[in-house]
């Protein structure tokens, strides 16, 4: 037996009995890491001949790949036990006895947008849809939004290929809902009340943001609409959707190239024993950004701004997901795991309604 099959045996002997993620991963460092063995193995090859350093750098190259390979493996089963794990400890079964749980399930996206939905509508709010396809004009240049903003930019948003010689306008993934509105008021004038729910598209990925993900956004133009009505349209959505007695909103003044004057606005709550408790606490919780419309946008929109003025507001339908049903972590919402959905899914029968209650 060659030392390098003796190295293969105790490495992947150290891989599979490695219990949980640090221990797997000190095994990596020792392994594989800079200062690891292999590493080090590998270093010694340029003090050899041409002929001793092409077979031993192959016989090392195929034990790293397979040290690493089951690395890989070892952690994906460890990721799996822990999830099958969490998910048995926190399964409450709360069926009648013979009653049986339906196979389907609801995504928590879509029964979001049936909550949103339902609550906006008893509020006399329509819903309107748009292509997820949008030109450059209707995504930037109809909402003020000039060309130099970062948004406009390749790093941040999905630009449509084009073939060399074209000069059609551009096309981009929409990276908001906003250009319903647009669309809306072109179709409709005023004065329109609307929501339009959906997906959209921004080049980021981590724990909290996906490339692709929900929005949903809020408009109501009239002769007299005011900021008031703004605040009182967000309150009795929060207090609807969070299902609480009352809330409390902070509204921060901020910047949007679509809205003048702008505000972000925040939800009174409390963190303590690590749980989300909305309209009570010390704290606050940055929920939805909003304004009255820019002049500019109801311009371009058709919409005389002399005679016409109203809100706007947009908020993630993922991330309200999240504060609402516990989900700790946005990537999941797209992981397509049976069992997370399992866990997190709706019933099919149960169709969120304002009277009838919006929540299982």
């Amino acid at each position: 037996m060659t030392d390098t099959d003796t190295l293969r045996q105790t490495w992947l002997s150290r891989v599979a009995q490695a219990e949980g993620a640090p221990a797997l991963e000190e095994v990596r460092l020792a392994a594989l890491g800079k200062k690891g063995e292999i590493s080090a193995l590998m270093k010694e090859l340029g003090r050899m001949t041409p002929e001793e350093r092409q077979t031993r750098g192959a016989a090392l190259n195929r034990l790293r790949d397979e040290i690493d390979t089951a690395l890989r493996a070892r952690k994906t089963a460890l990721e799996d036990a822990e999830l099958d794990a969490r998910l048995a400890g926190e399964w409450l079964d709360v069926t009648l006895p013979g009653r049986p749980r339906p196979a389907g399930t609801i995504h928590p996206v879509s029964q979001v947008m049936d909550e949103v939905t339902a609550i906006f509508a008893d509020m006399g709010f329509a819903v309107a849809e748009g292509p997820q396809v949008e030109s450059d004009w209707f995504n930037f240049d109809a909402l003020n939004i000039p060309p130099e903003h970062p948004a406009r930019q390749e790093h941040d948003t999905f630009f449509m290929a084009r073939a060399a010689g074209d000069d059609r306008p551009p096309h981009v993934l929409r990276t908001h809902t906003s250009p319903v509105q647009i669309r809306a008021m072109q179709a409709q004038g005023a004065p329109i009340r609307i929501i339009a729910p959906g997906r959209v598209y921004r080049m980021d990925m981590d724990q909290t943001h996906t490339p692709m993900f929900h929005q949903v956004e809020g408009l109501a133009i009239g002769k007299d609409i005011s900021m008031a009505n703004l605040k009182w349209t967000l309150e009795e959505f929060c207090r609807a959707f969070f299902e609480v007695p009352s809330v409390e909103l902070r509204f921060r003044a901020s910047h949007f190239p679509f809205t003048e004057p702008s505000a972000e606005v925040d939800i009174r709550c409390d963190w303590s024993g690590g749980q989300l408790k909305i309209g009570e606490g010390e704290s606050w919780l940055e929920i939805l950004g909003s304004g009255m419309v820019h002049p500019k946008v109801l311009a371009a929109a058709g919409v005389d701004p002399a005679e016409w003025q109203g809100f706007a507001f947009g908020m993630g339908i993922d991330r309200i997901a999240m504060l609402k049903y516990g989900i700790p972590d946005l990537r999941a919402f797209f992981e397509s795991d049976l069992r997370w959905l399992r866990h997190y899914g709706f019933a099919a029968g149960d169709v969120p309604s304002v009277s009838g209650g919006l929540s299982r």
